[in-house]
């Protein structure tokens, strides 16, 4: 049997956009359409310095299959203008 596999997205907002980046992930969240596979999707921390965005999947076949990735890569993409840096995006099948 598979396990589950979290993709966690570290967001780290510019000095003074913690409250709109928050925002946007916010309503990104009510907004996702529950996917296939897709368990959980949630900010499990955040804080003025960084949020912390994880998504669970049932499985890694699932994740491999799905067409368009994780959302949270997305998501890092589409704030990319109000963020200090990329996100950092880390599966925890292909965590060291």
């Amino acid at each position: 049997m598979s396990q589950t596999v979290d993709v966690t997205a570290v967001f780290t907002p510019l000095d003074g956009e913690f409250f709109r980046v928050k925002l946007a992930l916010d309503i990104a969240i009510e907004q996702v359409v529950q996917e296939p596979g897709c368990i959980r999707y949630e900010i499990t921390d955040a804080q003025e310095d960084r949020i912390v965005l994880t998504e669970q999947w049932e499985s890694t076949e699932l994740l491999d299959t799905h067409l368009r990735g994780p959302a949270v890569q997305d998501l890092g993409e589409s704030l990319s203008a109000l963020l200090a840096r990329p996100a950092e995006v880390v599966r925890s099948d292909q965590a060291a």
